[in-house]
């Protein structure tokens, strides 16, 4: 074979000795994965791959290569910018300008009283309400916030978890109220509360009761909403919380796998319900990783479903994903690298075959995003899939010696790691009741930051290549809280304590409070619940007074 400058080679490994003789002094190379990466890659580290077992074409078992037969030829990425602050009112026109702009689908962030179970007017959401997202206290604030967005239309990404059956009760009351029928609504709640435990904390009761709260959206959705996504297992969570890319992914999957057991436990067919079952992944670090674990996961999941529950329906054997955020690789110093960050977090999604792409904004590290980092990254998306040929042709790294080597690594050390969280842990439902799922993220988020701080890993305009000044190359616009935005959603809310029927409310709660303590799935409750205009904190403390609260576990 014969390369640049017209030297002649006659086999790879010449070629290799040659590469290694002229760059002794070549720097080793270990992703985060913990996975050595040679110089350079040939056809006897794929010796044993084989086309149609371990590839396949796109669209068939085992889906590496993407689950759509021609993927971003026939469709483009979904494009979701997360979005919410302030009022329903302010987030309904963020909403209206990103889809004025482009946006196909919205991605809808909680503010952290909503996101706890607490009204608005409760003590404890002082100064809170609406400052990191959109506060909702009832089905009044759900009619508002999505005035004049067609459900039937866009598709909505409710981010929201402990307090999900509230929040996708109201979400189907407003379908109702547009006229849209519960199984031809659209859209995802992301309502995996293993992975608040693990990473970040806004979870309300015990594992078990809450567990069961997954379990009923998933079965109701099964029956009555069947267009609809009831859970997005957020790998993306356990990943920004210091888990390493395999680990996000082997994590992700027993977290599913744990969901799936308890909906088949109640009867269903797992063919009835998890091809409604969505991922959200990480998508910050090493290009070539970050690909390949995407990859490999979908293998994986193929042969998870297939092989554990006996699952059938190619729908069912694909996973679905959004590669979203990026939040954890963004910088505080010299800002608008984070675009340029951010544009090959992109390119990171579409390589890896995402059917859904967000991107942080790139002063997501200081602000909720402006309106014009938000455009930023909306137009990133779009000049990727309009301008750059990556709707071209599908998963155009296949082949790569190298891609099909690291993908096949990838799914052989994330099989290893879910037999660990078995074997070790006593099951990811057990690891994290007990805290030693939490133990394993902290010591590897201080590893992490500890080659941070060391320059071990790089990042630029941190630790290398770091202007003078420190780093702020230009003003970044902050998002100002406005005190007057909690007035007026305390207005509504007393408006609406005072508007509405006290007697179904009552009756309402009492059946939410019923069906909680006998094991009826509690989703019709909710429905009636909401109708009645119920708050996020009354339906929320009738809950706590059934399943009690979580007590963390700390260990190190």
């Amino acid at each position: 074979m014969e390369f640049a400058l017209g030297v002649e080679f006659h086999s790879m490994a010449q070629l290799e000795l040659t590469i290694h003789m002229s760059n002794k002094t070549s720097r080793e190379v270990i992703l985060e994965s913990g996975i050595p990466i040679k110089p350079v890659y040939g056809p006897e580290d794929v010796a044993q791959m084989e086309y149609t077992r371990d590839l396949g074409k796109p669209g068939e078992f085992p889906f590496t290569r993407g689950i759509h037969p021609l993927m971003y030829r026939a469709r483009p990425w979904t494009m979701r910018q997360y979005a919410g602050f302030g009022t329903p009112h302010d987030t309904n026109g963020r909403f209206r300008f990103l889809i004025e702009h482009g946006q196909n689908a919205l991605n809808v962030a909680f503010d952290l009283p909503t996101q706890m179970g607490l009204d608005s007017d409760d003590p404890r959401a002082h100064g809170e309400v609406g400052r990191v997202g959109m506060a909702i206290d009832s089905l009044r604030d759900m009619e508002v916030a999505f005035d004049g967005i067609p459900i039937d239309k866009v598709s909505v990404s409710l981010t929201i978890n402990a307090v999900t059956p509230i929040i996708l009760a109201m979400y189907l009351a407003v379908a109702e109220k547009q006229g849209v029928p519960l199984n031809e609504v659209r859209g995802t709640t992301q309502n995996d509360i293993l992975k608040e435990y693990i990473g970040r904390g806004a979870w309300i009761f015990p594992v078990e009761p809450a567990i069961r709260l997954i379990a009923d959206t998933m079965e109701f959705c099964a029956k009555h909403a069947q267009k609809y996504y009831p859970v997005s297992v957020c790998g993306y969570h356990i990943r920004e919380s210091g888990a390493n890319p395999v680990q996000e992914i082997a994590y992700a999957f027993c977290i599913a796998r744990a969901y799936i057991q308890r909906v088949v436990a109640r009867g269903l067919n797992v063919d009835e319900f998890a091809g409604r079952l969505s991922f959200n992944f990480d998508i910050f670090g090493n290009l070539w990783e970050q690909v390949a674990k995407f990859r490999a996961a979908r293998r994986l999941w193929a042969k998870l479903l297939r092989e554990e529950f006996g699952a059938q329906n190619p729908d069912t054997l694909q996973m679905k994903m959004i590669a979203g955020g990026g939040g954890g690789g963004l910088t505080i110093e010299e800002p608008e690298n984070n675009i340029v960050r951010g544009a090959y977090y992109a390119l990171i999604s579409a390589l890896g075959g995402a059917q859904t792409m967000a991107l942080c904004c790139y002063d997501e590290a200081y602000t909720i995003p402006s309106e014009k980092a938000s455009l930023i990254s909306l137009r990133t998306m779009q000049i990727l899939a309009d301008e750059m040929g990556l709707t071209d042709t599908v998963d155009p790294l296949a082949g790569s010696y190298y891609i099909e080597w690291l993908t096949n690594e990838m799914e052989s050390r994330m099989v290893a790691e879910m037999k660990r969280v078995d074997d070790e842990m006593g099951g990811i439902v057990n690891g994290v009741s007990k805290g030693f799922v939490q133990a394993e993220v902290s010591r590897q988020a201080l590893a992490y930051e500890q080659k941070i701080q060391s320059g071990e890993m790089i990042k630029v305009g941190v630790n290398k290549y770091r202007t003078e000044e420190g780093s702020v190359s230009q003003e970044v616009e902050l998002h100002q809280y406005k005190p007057e935005a909690t007035a007026e959603q305390l207005a509504r809310l007393a408006q609406v304590k005072a508007e509405r029927d006290a007697n179904a409310v009552d009756a309402a709660l009492a059946r939410v409070r019923d069906d909680a303590q006998s094991g009826v799935n509690v989703m019709p409750a909710m429905l009636q619940a909401v109708r009645a205009y119920a708050t996020v904190g009354e339906i929320t403390n009738v809950l706590k007074e059934v399943f009690g609260e979580f007590k963390e576990p700390v260990r190190w």
